[in-house]
């Protein structure tokens, strides 16, 4: 027989091996849990950025009609996809970053996405250039609430390794705007013509809204993911978040990291050269080869949806696996790749073919797809957690002011200064000049690479 300290111990230790196996499903669980919801919030933030970047893509293919039926200028279309549009987005950019910092991030997104459909779904009922100007204005405050917060947000949800890959899913979301954009406008302008397409594409935004303000959670009420895994330092998952700091600080901790400084200038001038070209791409094909806007939007939506999902994932999945932790080996692919954009970028302006254009096409969506993720993951490790935000939205004000604003509109003066002796084949002149322009971009990232060991020991120690 078993003694009764026997039979005690024996039953203490039961009870000990039970809770002990619950407590560990219980963990399991929600580690399960856990993972289960990053792959949600990084799903609708995908489609909340393709949301916003719907009609940019789309009307980058309705330019043409809108042209002809509003009897504008080329000079006319740059101010509309350029200047008038980049002008809020980047200001608007800065309070609501700031508001991000240290606000409730998912409100932001749900607010700014409800306000940015309503407004694209207005750009329809314009009759004259100067309502159609506002209704884009309004469109841009509303897209400046989408990347910042949603950055910040990746950045809480994901460690240093994972966020080349989580930022390289986020950002498919605008491969996904160019396959729904360029094929639903293109058919949609032929059938119901340009007022209708954009009414059609604005409206779906609501619902996206409502899905974020309901479905995803803010964080920043307790500790942040990141910190309850143990995965930032001890110092820094322990520490309480630092205070607020004004905008002056920022702008002065972002300008005195050298590797920050370089990204921001290749950043601004890839966008100059690279927006400034890809908002005349549509109008460049319709006008040198004829072409019709259902077909047209079915091709782009292949090379540039298909080819930017392809790049977008590309980028961060190549980053993550043999270039993990190596911000140094990412960024000098980043200047090789700039550089080929160039030299393809002119052979495209120089086919004498439709199809040899769209390959050409279909080859630098690829490579200018996969330069985002890395990049973005840089910055996101690079700068403090209560500055993310910050740095994006100022990031995205000097590259949109600089290369949203001023690159179309910089394509459409050429195109009418080239115009007496190149007639319709002006547009095709003022994109081959420049395409160039990304030499000057690799650059810059180049420079960044020879910067960056030195300043994210300086960050993460």
């Amino acid at each position: 027989m078993l003694c009764p300290v026997s039979v005690r111990r024996r039953e203490w230790t039961s009870v000990l091996l039970n809770s002990a196996s619950a407590s560990s499903a219980s963990g399991v669980s929600s580690a399960r849990r856990h993972a289960l919801y990053r792959n949600y919030l990084l799903a609708v933030l995908m489609v909340v950025l393709a949301s916003a970047y719907l009609d940019r893509v789309a009307l980058g293919l309705l330019l043409q009609s809108i042209k002809i039926d509003l009897s504008l200028s080329d000079t006319q279309l740059g101010l509309l996809t350029g200047i008038a549009f980049a002008l809020f987005y980047s200001t608007m950019g800065i309070p609501i970053a700031r508001w991000a910092d240290r606000g409730n991030r998912v409100a932001i997104i749900a607010t700014t996405t409800a306000l940015w459909s309503a407004a694209v779904a207005l750009c329809g009922l314009a009759s004259t250039f100067p309502l159609l100007l506002l209704a884009r204005m309004g469109a841009a405050v509303g897209e400046a609430g989408c990347l910042p917060p949603a950055h910040s947000l990746i950045a809480d949800y994901f460690t240093r390794g994972e966020r080349p890959k989580a930022v390289a899913i986020y950002l498919l979301g605008a491969p996904l705007a160019s396959v729904v954009g360029y094929f639903v406008a293109g058919w949609l302008n032929e059938i119901y013509g340009w007022r209708m397409t954009f009414g059609i594409l604005g409206l779906p935004g609501l619902a996206l809204a409502a899905l974020a303000w309901f479905t995803l959670k803010e964080p920043r009420r307790s500790q942040s993911p990141i910190q309850r895994e143990g995965a930032l330092a001890p110092s820094a998952a322990s520490a309480s978040a630092p205070e607020q700091p004004s905008l002056r600080e920022v702008c002065v901790a972002l300008w005195a990291n050298r590797t920050f400084r370089h990204l921001l200038f290749c950043f601004a001038i890839g966008t100059l050269f690279g927006y400034g070209i890809a908002q005349w791409k549509a109008p460049f094909l319709i006008r040198s080869y004829g072409m019709q806007t259902g077909k047209l939007g079915t091709w782009l939506a292949l090379i540039y949806g298909l080819g930017g999902l392809l790049g977008t994932y590309l980028g961060g999945e190549l980053a993550a696996r043999h270039a993990l932790n190596n911000e140094r080996l990412q960024l000098k692919t980043m200047a090789l790749t700039y550089c080929c954009f160039s030299a393809v970028s002119v052979g495209i302006y120089l086919s004498r073919t439709p199809e040899m254009a769209l390959a050409l096409m279909g080859l630098n969506a690829v490579g200018m797809a996969a330069v985002g993720a890395p990049m973005f993951a840089t910055i996101q490790t690079l700068i403090p957690s209560h500055m993310r935000a910050m740095s994006i939205a100022l990031l995205y004000l000097v590259a949109n002011l600089v290369g949203l604003g001023l690159g179309p509109l910089l394509a459409g003066v050429l195109s009418d200064a080239f115009r007496s002796w190149a007639g319709e084949e002006s547009l095709r002149y003022a994109l081959l000049a420049l395409s160039p322009g990304y030499l000057w971009a690799a650059w810059h990232v180049w420079r960044a690479s020879r910067t960056v060991d030195h300043d994210l020991k300086r960050a993460l120690g």
